[in-house]
């Protein structure tokens, strides 16, 4: 019965949870479906503005995504929708290719979303959740700081009410600053009072629908002020009803072979973003409530979710941190939360969407501006400004990355960066050497513990790291460096204790030290080697040259033996003997 279920939870989460459901849960999470839909609608309004698409379409994910995730998702309170990050990176990236044609754009999106879920599927079939935990926080950090100055450039010029323009952040930034004496004061003033409201709502009010209640408060001052006619813009008419089912929408049908790999392009950095972003706040959750998350089974939940998003008239979506800190505050207590979030949307689009016509865009612009200061997390930078300034200046090259190529280099800069980061730090592993801790049989570290005891002509030495490739080089010319300057130095010994794996290279380079050393007439010993370790050096026969290699002889073993002065001798000679 347990194997049962086990298998059932990995596929299909709803099928573990819903026969569980107890009638007590019902209230709280009508209660937190009704409080994320009050915020999911501004915020969508304005995210869809963001991806330049008519505003109805965030609504759309919204009503869609959720219902798609609460059925194969593992998190309770992860809520899903579109996100600023995403959504300026799905505008950037579209404009170029639908020429101002927002009917074409709008289908773009959709069938982004489409391959966005197909690529979930492709990393669940895959297994390849393990492969984005590569990516590292440092690199985030940066990158979203980067995203969220990208976004505030985009918003600016609606909240003063003038043109904007412009291909980068920096040109966007110069447009600006030009434009600057044009601003409308009433727009700027709507614009200024909105986010005042809401960071007075964050301050005093946290985990409130405080963006729905500026919303309406924007549409009481744009009714009575009239304020289109003083030049404010606002949204517009928004079409009434629910999205229909698009698969086989006409307008997708002239999509080129340049623009199906420059959707494709997109649709892998969206996939990155959406999962990271939402299994770090799913196991923020799920650490906080006690509960686990399948890191592999997200990749199913993101993707229904998409799929859903994609099949009506929506666009990519992610599980968001502020959107599901929602949910959770509100009392969510199951994925069912979602599912009554989507009816109280669907109530909107079917009979409220006339509320919305009036609704000023810098109130909208407001909103996300204070959503995206988030991203910017001074905290962490001054941390690792301490901590680390290798993860510092990865996170500097992200950000940078970001603001001069734009948020889709930036996401491939800073996949990069962490792969270059990684290798940068396995390619050049610390290499310990290590003497015997005074009144005791065991080693650490001199370097650090300058008081621990040398033993004369003897060398030990410690590879924090696997022996591969292209670490190989550093290890030897390290430890021969430090061999040529022991005086009357007899034996080196290689504790493999916190080296979990060697790659061929790693044991031909064993062969290689044996070589240097024995030509100074020096022994060659290794101790501590895990099994795999062992089994790889005994292939390559390195016990005919260093002696045994199994898991009796200890460190202190051998550093204590009696030290016999090798004779120069070549490996040809031994296998000759």
């Amino acid at each position: 019965m347990t194997e049962t279920r086990e298998k059932r939870w990995h596929f299909l989460p709803i099928a573990d949870w819903l026969p569980q459901y107890q009638p007590a849960w019902l209230r709280l999470d009508v209660v937190a479906g009704i409080t994320l839909a009050a915020y999911a609608v501004p915020v969508s309004l304005a995210y869809a503005g963001l991806a330049g698409l008519p505003p109805q379409t965030g609504l759309y994910c919204y009503l869609l995504a959720g219902l798609g995730y609460a059925i194969f998702g593992s998190s309770r309170h992860l809520a899903v929708g579109p996100t600023s990050a995403i959504s300026l990176l799905l505008g950037v990236a579209l404009a170029g290719l639908t020429a101002g044609d927002p009917a074409r754009q709008a289908a773009l999106a959709s069938l982004t979303a489409l391959i966005v879920a197909a690529v979930f599927a492709l990393a669940w079939l895959l297994r390849l959740s393990v492969l984005v935990s590569f990516i590292s926080e440092s690199i985030l950090t940066g990158f979203k700081a980067g995203a969220a100055l990208v976004i505030a450039s985009t918003q600016l010029p609606k909240l003063l009410g003038v043109r904007g323009g412009g291909d980068d952040f920096f040109e966007r930034v110069g447009q600006l600053v030009r434009q600057a004496p044009d601003t409308n004061l009433l727009t700027l003033a709507v614009g200024v009072g909105a986010i005042l409201a809401l960071l007075l709502g964050e301050r005093f009010l946290p985990g409130r629908p405080v963006a729905l209640g500026v919303v309406l408060l924007a549409l009481l001052v744009a009714s009575l002020g009239h304020v289109e006619k003083h030049g404010v813009k606002v949204v517009g008419e928004l079409p009434a009803g629910l999205p229909h089912f698009q698969v086989a929408d006409a307008s997708l049908g002239a999509v080129r072979t340049e623009e199906l790999r420059q959707l494709t392009r997109v649709a892998f950095a969206c996939f990155l973003l959406a999962y990271i972003e939402s299994i770090s706040a799913a196991r923020a959750f799920a650490l906080k409530h006690h509960y686990a998350v399948g890191p592999r089974q997200e990749l199913l939940g993101l993707g229904a979710a998409n799929l859903l998003a994609g099949l009506w008239q929506g666009f990519p979506v992610a599980g968001g941190l502020s959107q599901s800190a929602v949910n959770e505050k509100a009392g969510a207590r199951t994925p069912l939360s979602l599912a009554f979030a989507s009816a109280v949307i669907a109530l909107v689009l079917l009979f409220f969407t006339g509320l919305f016509r009036s609704l000023p865009e810098a109130a909208l612009a407001a909103i996300v501006l204070i959503a995206v200061k988030g991203l910017i997390d001074l905290r962490e930078l001054r941390y690792l400004w301490h901590a680390s300034r290798i993860d510092f200046g990865a996170a500097g090259v992200a950000l940078v990355g970001v603001l001069l190529m734009g948020v889709l280099d930036g996401v491939i800069i800073a996949v990069l960066a962490s792969v270059v980061m990684v290798l940068g730090r396995v390619a050049r592993p610390h290499v310990a050497f290590l003497g015997r801790i005074p009144g005791t049989d065991r080693y650490s570290d001199v370097a650090r513990h300058p008081e621990n005891e040398a033993i004369a002509g003897v060398l030990a030495f410690r590879v924090e790291a696997s022996l591969v490739y292209f670490n190989v080089d550093h290890v030897l010319g390290t430890v021969l460096g430090r061999a040529q300057s022991e005086p009357e130095l007899q034996r080196v010994v290689y504790d493999l204790s916190n080296t979990p794996y060697v790659d061929v290279a790693g044991a031909r380079m064993l062969s290689r030290l044996h070589d240097e050393l024995a030509g100074r007439g020096i022994e060659l010993r290794v101790v501590g080697a895990h099994g795999e370790v062992r089994d790889r050096l005994r292939f390559e026969k390195l016990q005919d040259w260093v002696g045994p290699i199994n898991r009796h002889v200890s460190l202190h073993e051998a550093v204590a033996i009696g030290t016999v002065r090798v004779e120069p001798q070549s490996r040809d000679e031994i296998g000759r003997g």
